[in-house]
């Protein structure tokens, strides 16, 4: 497959509540066969269980989802039954990575690279929506700050691979690479 007609990657950016998943959503929904990857774990955290409730009522019912937190190039590789794979979100992802392997930088960088080599040749169109958390604040804590560089990592390599990245801030898409478009190339 030539790379001028590889299927689009998309990484849709934001801070939170800046409209990243309802604007990836929106994309996705012009593609008739959608798997819905969501990185979110149940916990007994009742925030978060809202919120996953919140995001299910979102997306249409007849989207198939899967629930994987960490082995997301694996789950790429096997998207090969659905046009569009969307994957909310890389921020959990990163979370996962410092909390299963905490100080292995040699796993976690495995598991980037794997996750790279995976969207360089995708079996569908995909998009990833991620946080932008290098704008606020410095982290108090060494671990915040760990996790803070390791997203932003994770977001410059996906960015490199991506056809199309975008930026929303206050629920308005910026194109920051490629061009704003209703659908994707799947």
């Amino acid at each position: 497959m030539r790379a001028d007609l590889a299927p689009d990657v998309t990484l849709v950016l934001g801070g939170v509540r800046s409209g990243k998943s309802r604007y990836a959503l929106s994309l996705a929904a012009h593609a008739e066969r959608v798997t819905f990857l969501a990185t979110a774990e149940r916990r007994e955290d009742e925030e978060m269980h809202r919120k996953i409730e919140r995001h299910r009522a979102e997306r249409p019912q007849h989207w198939t989802t899967i629930e994987e937190s960490l082995a997301l190039a694996s789950a790429i590789k096997s998207a090969n039954s659905c046009d569009l794979l969307l994957i909310d979100c890389l921020t959990l992802f990163a979370g996962k990575l410092l909390e299963v392997h905490n100080e292995d930088s040699a796993a976690i960088a495995e598991n980037i690279n794997a996750l790279c080599a995976a969207l360089e040749r995708p079996p569908c169109a995909i998009i990833l929506v991620s946080n932008e958390v290098g704008s606020g604040v410095v982290p108090a804590h060494t671990l915040g700050r760990r996790y803070r560089d390791l997203l932003g990592e994770i977001n410059q390599r996906v960015a490199a691979i991506a056809s199309h990245v975008v930026l929303m801030v206050a629920g308005l898409p910026l194109a920051l690479k490629g061009s704003l478009k209703t659908d994707v190339r799947t």
